[in-house]
């Protein structure tokens, strides 16, 4: 585990919602799978441009790889580092598939009632640091199991996480973060779905 010089300061997102933080650059921020099989968003802006956002592309343009792990760098859409990931107990999650929204719930599962969902609980979440919700397009999604065929087809895995596995992301600037306890069952191995524990310190 990462030594800290610093107390983690812990804050729980509630099954299906959404939080946001500042963090500064060189700050820790743990996200951990509280109860196991949850899975979950994390979305990265800059602090100082909000237009500017996690990018998937970039970020398997710049590791040479889909799968991120421990090592890899996180980049926006304009080339910025954004956070690395310092330390991964479950070493396997999602980078394709953009947040689940109101239209993805309406479309592939036909609800016809407002479902909470990945991409308002981050929009929102957001929102109170001035980032616009154009802002938001695919996010990293931790814990979260997926596999493509040779096919190309793409499938939904259970999450690997167990009780109390994290990923440990470095900011690399200033950083509007934001995470989301995904509310999409397949997501979360069908299961109900549950909280996750977003915490901060800074490293030795």
């Amino acid at each position: 585990m990462i030594e800290v010089r610093t107390e983690w300061v812990e804050y729980e997102v509630p099954a299906t919602t959404g939080r946001a933080w500042r963090v500064p650059a060189g700050e820790l921020m743990r996200v951990t799978d509280i109860e196991g099989g949850q899975s979950g968003d994390a979305f990265f802006v800059d602090a100082a441009d909000v237009a500017d956002g996690l990018s998937n592309g970039r970020s398997f343009d710049y590791n040479g790889t889909v799968l991120l792990t421990v090592g890899a760098t996180l980049f926006s859409s304009r080339s910025r580092t954004l956070a690395t990931i310092v330390h991964d107990d479950v070493g396997r999650h999602d980078f394709l598939y953009t947040p689940c929204s109101q239209e993805m719930f309406e479309i592939q599962y036909g609800a016809t009632a407002p479902h909470p969902n990945c991409y308002d609980n981050l929009t929102n979440a957001l929102s109170g640091f001035g980032v616009p919700a154009a802002t938001v397009t695919v996010a990293f999604n931790f814990f979260m199991g997926t596999s493509v065929a040779a096919d190309g087809r793409l499938s939904i895995l259970p999450p690997r996480s167990r009780a109390g596995d994290s990923i440990i992301f470095r900011a690399e600037r200033d950083l509007i973060a934001a995470v989301s306890a995904c509310p999409a069952s397949v997501a979360n191995g069908g299961g109900g779905t549950r909280p996750l524990a977003v915490a901060f310190a800074a490293p030795s």
